[in-house]
């Protein structure tokens, strides 16, 4: 898949750069080139800017139920392409075709979500009357209304779904969107981009910009024509976004150290199941992965024990294979890295229980067990496929300890005790807490966003539309008839 052109405003153009610079897209796995896409420089974001801003004010004007139905086409579109979509998200992004699979079949029950949603913009009726000295002459209501430009900027480990989560919500409440893609994975939001072209947006309305993160996304952040940036990633880039934006609003979806609980009266099996998969799906690169899982220390073993016999049936190869089921991490560099943090875990007293074995961009499952809770490896978002397991003498300890990392994003408690459950849900700091699951679980159409360092606002296609749109408050001023 070569695209030697960028796509400005819905139209495929030549970059404004003067010269025709082209990146390869490589397989994590096998390294081989995917595809190619152009690179964006300063120019070419002046240009998508300014068809943003045209775009922007033809899309505001459009009513919804149009608005609605052509993403209503983008969205059967999406159903139509969901294969090719998935072996493209694979074959760039390196996990398993079974997971871009599910991830890409996702796409059109997002954009109809946003459909449906785009419709609802409720406004609400003020009681002014009720304000000393007002009378019933004067009536007073909210009117919401697009925020305009939207900048999506997407990270590599999720390329269709986060995408969707921001385009789609962005383009339902009437306004422009600029998306930036993962360096590594652009393939796959230009595939979904083209569905809502297709679909027939208008000219200008929405634009993908490939290229340099630092370059682009910094110029898109302190632009004044940009009423929202909506980003998924680091919490150090997020922090550098925020510093830099000026006034627009943000939403930040930022790092995370997950935790889990397991107290004596849960189901172990069903823990050490639910832990098997929500650590090491995406091959750990997820950012509500399961991280850091706190056993009481009664029943520390017998989780061990489960939990070591369900990793072990992982198998870590060629993502196209159907027998796998952890594929790679993004790049070579990342494993090195996940493998390093792995080995000063073990330095500091950690023992390896399970993997932790790297060819290549693949690394084993892992297994640590007594892992320091001040640990990095447990401090740390380490987005990769390793699960640190320390433990606790009751559930106060273990609260604190699921509460003593800087990220909030989600966490996850199994237990039958009702009273242990509600004790959680109050006291755990977390935008997304479990009750008898892992964090690594997420319904579309549920809010979700972090606390603490995990970041600001929320998604989830009903949070998503009403972040991006703004209210107005209007007074019709009559005159007294009594």
């Amino acid at each position: 898949m070569k695209h030697s052109d960028l796509l400005i405003g819905g139209s495929w153009q030549s970059s404004r750069e003067g010269s025709r610079q082209l990146k390869d897209v490589v397989s994590p796995f096998d390294g081989r080139t995917v595809g190619q896409v152009a690179i964006a420089g300063p120019a070419d974001v002046d240009a998508a800017l300014e068809a943003a801003s045209r775009g922007a004010q033809v899309w505001r004007r459009t009513p919804a139920h149009k608005r609605s139905e052509i993403l209503l086409r983008a969205a059967d579109l999406a159903d139509e392409r969901a294969e090719q979509i998935a072996q493209v998200l694979s074959a760039e992004n390196g996990k398993t075709l079974r997971e871009a699979r599910a991830e890409a079949g996702r796409s059109g029950s997002i954009i109809r979500l946003a459909a449906f949603e785009g419709t609802q913009l409720y406004g609400q009726t003020l009681p002014l009357d009720a304000n000393p000295g007002t009378g019933l002459d004067k009536v007073g209501f909210t009117l919401p209304q697009p925020v305009g430009v939207v900048v999506a900027i997407t990270p590599f480990n999720y390329p269709a779904l986060l995408v969707n989560h921001k385009i789609a919500p962005a383009l339902a409440a009437g306004n422009s969107v600029i998306l930036k893609p993962a360096s590594t994975t652009p393939l796959t939001a230009l595939a979904l981009a083209e569905c809502f072209i297709d679909a027939g947006l208008p000219e200008g309305v929405l634009s993908v910009l490939t290229g340099s993160g630092g370059e682009i996304g910094d110029r898109l952040a302190t632009d004044r024509r940009v009423r929202k940036i909506s980003f998924t990633g680091s919490t150090s880039v997020g922090e550098h976004l925020a510093s830099i934006a000026g006034v627009k609003k943000l939403s930040l979806e930022l790092g995370s150290s997950a935790p889990v609980v397991v107290l004596p009266d849960a189901d172990i099996e069903l823990a050490a199941s639910a832990v098997a998969a929500g650590g090491y799906a995406n091959a750990g690169q997820v950012c509500i992965s399961v991280q850091r899982v706190i056993v009481h220390e009664d029943i520390h073993g017998d989780f061990l024990d489960a939990l070591s016999a369900k990793v072990r049936e992982h198998r870590v190869g060629d993502p196209e294979d159907d027998s796998t089921t952890v594929g790679t991490l993004i790049t070579e560099a990342e494993a090195k890295r996940v493998e390093s943090s792995i080995r000063r875990a073990v330095d500091a007293g950690a023992r390896l229980e399970l993997g932790g074995d790297r060819d290549g961009a693949m690394v084993e499952p892992v297994i640590l067990s007594g892992v320091d809770p001040a640990a990095s490896i447990a401090q740390d978002e380490i987005f990769g496929p390793a699960v640190a397991v320390t433990t606790a003498p009751d559930i106060r300890t273990a609260v604190e300890l699921a509460n003593s990392t800087d990220y909030g994003l989600s966490a996850g408690i199994f237990t039958n005790n009702i009273d242990a459950g509600v004790q959680y849900m109050r006291e755990v700091d977390a935008g997304n807490i479990h009750i008898n699951w892992t964090p690594l679980w997420r319904a579309d159409l549920m809010p979700y966003g972090g606390l603490k360092a995990s970041g600001v606002g929320k998604e989830g296609v009903r949070a998503a539309v009403a972040e991006m749109t703004e209210s107005k408050t209007i007074v019709i001023h009559g005159r007294p008839w009594n």
